[in-house]
């Protein structure tokens, strides 16, 4: 891991202060900058335009700034960026800012690429293409120094922010994709149901388990089948995870039927030496119901 991302981690929930001991900028810095930014301040315009021509040959700027309008209002946004830079006033709402500014870029969805391919635009403009030559060489150089640390600092942020909420999102995501990956349904009166289709690996036993004692504490149920007709491959590791889940369920007071046991799933199980013990299974879920109802008293009539 290199320097820059190490100091991206570092910078979660630091204020003002320890963000910039961390960064090493001192009041020398700050000075620096406002004294630059009486050069840069009235040029500001000049450069967001500039900026501008070169966005409008990057591919994600017809994605992003299709609308005039939402142009106008991210220009004027920048303005105001650029203006608090230049004034330096690093503080607990400086810092707030720079975070807000990742935030946006991620729900916007930009990528990390052009955010540091942006950045890396102005910070040209700032150091080169628009200085004047009104500084001393070595005045102009530290001045330099100061610049690049704050803009490295106000990148660390909005990076750290943008990737929290990106981290977020696909947490939440996954989460929502694991539930219904696990639909626990009530098929009748103290019968539930859970079909598993794909791969089971210990995170999806877990969350099988989970979700199907959760629902029988909510239910009360006595009997739920878990149909694994859908599941491709049973190892050693899969049938551990199934016992150990009707385990549990007993636990609970709620008898656990495994239905969709294949011929080419019994001879694995029995190939790999796997004793099942007390886990009833069934070939199919049509016999998985019988014993369910058999089990709850429940009587059918085709009257």
């Amino acid at each position: 891991m290199d320097s820059a991302t190490n100091r991206t981690n570092m910078c979660s929930g630091l204020g003002a202060d320890e963000l910039m001991t961390l960064y090493r900028i001192d009041e020398g810095d700050l000075q620096r900058i406002r004294e630059y930014g009486k050069i840069m301040a009235p040029k500001l315009g000049e450069m967001i335009e500039e900026f501008y021509i070169w966005l409008r040959q990057q591919p994600e700027y017809a994605r992003f700034f299709s609308d005039p309008d939402k142009e106008a209002s991210v220009r004027k946004l920048q303005h105001i960026f650029w203006r608090h830079f230049f004034e330096a006033e690093v503080d607990d709402e400086y810092i707030r800012s720079r975070r807000s500014v990742g935030e946006a870029h991620a729900r916007i969805g930009l990528s990390l690429q052009s955010y540091f391919a942006a950045v890396n635009h102005f910070l040209v403009m700032i150091n080169d293409t628009y200085y004047d030559g009104s500084q001393g060489g070595p005045q102009h150089g530290a001045t330099v120094s100061s610049v690049s640390k704050l803009v490295h600092l106000d990148t660390s942020l909005a990076v750290e922010t943008f990737s929290a909420l990106i981290n977020r999102q696909l947490s939440e995501q996954s989460r929502a994709m694991m539930e219904m990956s696990t639909p626990v349904t009530a098929l009748w009166n103290d019968i539930l149901m859970l079909p598993v289709v794909g791969i089971i690996d210990s995170r999806r036993a877990q969350d099988v388990m989970t979700a199907m004692l959760s629902r029988i504490a909510e239910t009360r149920s006595t009997v739920i089948i878990l149909d694994i007709s859908g599941v491709a491959v049973v190892d050693t590791a899969v049938a551990n995870h199934l016992i150990k889940i009707t385990k549990a369920t007993s636990l609970m007071g709620c008898e656990c039927i495994i239905s969709g046991v294949s011929p080419a799933i019994a001879q694995t199980i029995v190939e790999l030496g796997i004793d099942v013990g007390n886990v009833k299974t069934t070939a199919t879920l049509q016999d998985a119901l019988t014993q369910a109802f058999r089990q709850t008293g429940i009587v059918l009539s085709s009257q």
